[in-house]
């Protein structure tokens, strides 16, 4: 699965203002009920029950969040570089501000997993999170995300 076929352009965002991890989640939702045509207190809901059985702040400046509705009949990205890193309860105790959250149907169990993995190898390799902390639009962070030289070799 490439990264294009997780994330849009639209799912791209360049300068997310939040205070918090729930605020964080919040407006996360509110962007992705709008990609997905679900509500965002259903996605929310799932959001927050994936963290309760663990934190998806993976380290590095970097969190994961992501969760299965039975609604979704594919895969969706989104991306959001934060104005100010938050406490995210990221396993490093660091601040978090790359999130890539992923949303999958609910019988998606390789394609979620194998998603998961192409994210999490992409966001591990420094240069590119460099890349991502210094690029201020959308069309650049898009561009980042969806290099497939950059994801090959992360």
């Amino acid at each position: 699965m490439e990264m294009d076929e997780l994330i849009t352009l639209e799912s791209v965002l360049p300068h997310l203002k939040v205070a918090s991890k729930k605020q964080a989640l919040h407006e996360l939702s509110k962007r992705a009920a709008e990609l997905t045509q679900l509500s965002d207190r259903q996605i929310y809901e799932v959001l927050v029950e994936r963290e309760r059985l663990g934190t998806t702040g993976v380290g590095n400046g970097i969190a994961i969040p992501h969760g299965k509705l039975a609604a979704l009949t594919r895969l969706y990205g989104l991306f959001a570089r934060l104005e100010t890193p938050i406490n995210f309860e990221a396993i490093d105790d660091q601040p978090v501000d790359l999130i890539f959250l992923l949303l999958a149907p609910e019988h998606a169990g390789a394609d979620h997993l194998k998603a998961l993995a192409r994210i999490s190898r992409l966001l591990r390799d420094r240069t590119v999170c460099e890349k991502l902390r210094g690029a201020d639009t959308a069309e650049a962070l898009y561009a980042l995300l969806t290099d497939s030289t950059a994801s090959r070799a992360a």
